[in-house]
């Protein structure tokens, strides 16, 4: 399966910041990277919160369904970790937003795969019971008359 990524540019810049919070815990470095993200995609900013530990420290972070994100603070991810690095971190931050991305806006997209499912199947099956139990004659004159159709009707007289 082939995915949309942002340009090795914006991941650049997206990591630098991720990087810059984990280093010095400047929030605005954090909300920059997650704003550059979720304007690539074209999604709201999801509802992050911290905590100490999630699922008494088995897990690292949690994406819920309505948007929220729970995350492990990089001031705790450093206590009592075996894997305490900050690239584990970043890439336990860009897991979760996958799964964010993922997420947002199931009923739009489950509508979109309907219309797609459904489109040209009505007309398909009107064309098809209309165009059987009528003769090739019959339907040429039904039809507007064109240059085409005139000469159509013309050789389907001549062929009588």
């Amino acid at each position: 399966m082939r995915m949309i990524v942002p340009p090795v540019i914006s991941r650049r810049e997206i990591d630098r910041n991720f990087s810059l919070f984990f280093r010095l815990h400047r929030l605005s470095a954090f909300k920059r990277a997650v704003s550059d993200l979720c304007r690539f995609y074209g999604v709201r900013q999801p509802r992050i919160q911290w905590f100490e530990y999630i699922d008494w420290g088995k897990t690292a972070g949690r994406t819920y369904e309505d948007g929220r994100i729970h995350l492990v603070h990089p001031e705790n991810w450093k206590r009592g970790r075996i894997y305490n690095r900050e690239r584990m971190w970043i890439q336990m931050v860009y897991h979760e937003m996958g799964h964010y991305l993922l997420w947002t806006d199931a009923e739009r997209k489950a509508d979109a795969f309907m219309r797609r499912m459904v489109n040209g199947l009505r007309r398909a099956a009107r064309r098809a019971a209309a165009a059987a139990p009528r003769s090739r004659v019959a339907v040429a004159r039904r039809r507007r008359a064109t240059p085409s159709t005139i000469r159509g009707r013309r050789r389907i007289a001549r062929a009588s």
